[in-house]
């Protein structure tokens, strides 16, 4: 049975709704909007841990990393999996978040050392966008980390080193982190020219090897991280939690690429790969790569229907029995068929919708791709309204929904703009310089692990 529309389906980065947590690489909870700066009071210091859990697992320049630090990041991963949090899960993730661990200490430092700003306020008004745009109330992740036993610093000790390692990154490469007018439109010409050949929508998450030694216990790991994806772990939560590639703050969202833009070991594989499939392990230059194939096309040509419309929920108070609706549901019903019929306009089905209080259901759900709406009835459903002229009421168990098409039109969603293009020259120059200052503050480093 159709059901109101939450989200818009979204031509490039189109995941799952939790994949709307992955603003600066986690979830977990500060006080909301607005509260940014009497919250940063309140920020838990890095000392206050059960002291059960006070040993020390690594040293990095002098820098401690507790067993405290590694189970609660891990706790973190297995909350946002929705994996049970035991144990054995703890142990099979521990070797590899202690090196995740470790290399954030090291991005941290070096953010320190360049004297760059990242604020309590700045952290905890990234969390509480995080909040807002998953309609969770204020300090709902926070008491979501509780309840698995995840202190609230664990994701704010993460935030702040990605807001950080973002920006150092930018200021490094200075004004040539711009592309130039000249290179864009040199990228343009090279597009053109590719009109027809294929492109696939693709997931990273890329897991470093730095030392040979580490190489077999690393592919265990990564090898773990594939199986929980194949059970259903979302694939942005994973990519957020644990891959070392820039893109891990986009969920591991590479967008569509081309096979010369992919290690040749990737390309040979996700050429092979089904739309939906995970692969194996990959062993590329500087460690494994775990890639998640989301759609091909050809480059240039990706004709869809794009749709605006607006919906109004009319939600009932306990679930429906068709053969005994108490007055509550007969009166929402009524409000439904009254708007069906005197609805003229999307700014009347937007106004009732405020009026009807629907909870987490957005009157407007942006703009949608018909051909990914699902299940298939709400897709014909839609696909036979015009624009401007409402459904009749749409009778679920917990509500009853009317809705409008407000405009649709044929769009091509393969055609690169400048600006798309510029985004694109940016972020592949951010990415190399991520992975090779990376690579230089380990070499310099001195780091010492404990068993």
């Amino acid at each position: 049975m159709p059901r109101p529309i939450t989200h818009a389906k979204r031509n490039k980065s189109a995941f799952p709704a939790r994949a709307a947590l992955v603003l600066f690489g986690a979830v977990a909870a500060l006080p909301a909007a607005g509260a940014g700066r009497e919250a940063a009071a309140q920020l838990p210091s890095r000392t206050q841990v059960a002291p059960q859990e006070n040993r020390i697992v690594a040293v990095v320049n002098g820098d401690v990393v507790s067993r405290a630090d590694v189970v609660g990041r891990a706790r973190l991963f297995a909350l946002n999996a929705g994996i049970a949090v035991a144990p054995e899960t703890l142990d099979r993730l521990a070797p590899q978040v202690t090196r995740l661990l470790v290399d954030e200490r090291l991005r941290m430092q070096e953010v320190q050392r360049r004297r760059v700003p990242v604020t309590d306020a700045e952290v905890a008004d990234a969390v509480a966008e995080l909040e807002r745009r998953n309609n969770l109330q204020p300090g709902g992740l926070r008491a979501q980390l509780a309840q698995v036993g995840v202190q609230s610093r664990v994701l704010y000790d993460q935030i702040r080193t990605q807001i950080g390692w973002g920006r150092l990154l930018r200021q490094q490469l200075g004004p040539s982190a711009v592309p130039t007018d000249a290179e864009v439109e040199d990228a343009m010409r090279a597009a053109k020219a590719r009109v027809g050949q294929p492109e696939y929508q693709v997931s990273e998450i890329f897991v470093p090897v730095d030392d040979p030694d580490t190489e077999g216990e690393t592919r265990r790991f990564v090898e773990e991280v594939i199986r929980q994806l194949r059970a259903g772990t979302p694939f942005p939560v994973a990519a957020t939690q644990f891959s070392q590639s820039q893109t891990a703050l986009q969920g591991g969202d590479l967008g569509f690429v081309r096979r010369d833009e992919l290690d040749p070991e990737v390309a040979s594989v996700v050429e092979r790969m089904p739309p939906g499939a995970i692969s194996n392990p990959i062993r590329v230059p500087g460690g494994f790569q775990i890639v998640a194939l989301r759609n091909k096309r050809e480059s240039g040509r990706d004709m869809a229907t794009m749709v605006s419309l607006r919906q109004a929920y009319f939600p009932f108070t306990s679930a429906l029995d068709q053969n005994n609706p108490t007055p509550q549901q007969r009166d929402q019903v009524e409000r439904a068929q009254r708007l069906a019929q005197e609805a003229r306009n999307c700014n009347a089905v937007e106004q009732a919708a405020a009026r009807a209080g629907g909870g987490d259901r957005p009157s407007d759900p942006g703009q949608i791709r018909l051909e990914t709406v699902t299940p298939p009835q709400l897709r014909s459903l839609i696909a036979g309204l015009q624009p401007g002229k409402a459904s009749q009421p749409i009778l679920t168990p917990e509500g009853v929904l009317v809705m409008m098409v407000c405009s649709r039109e044929q769009k091509n969603l393969a055609e690169l703009t400048p600006e798309q293009l510029k985004s694109q020259l940016l972020r592949d120059k951010v990415e190399n310089l991520s992975r090779q200052l990376q690579r230089d503050l380990r070499r310099r480093a001195n780091i010492e692990m404990r068993s």
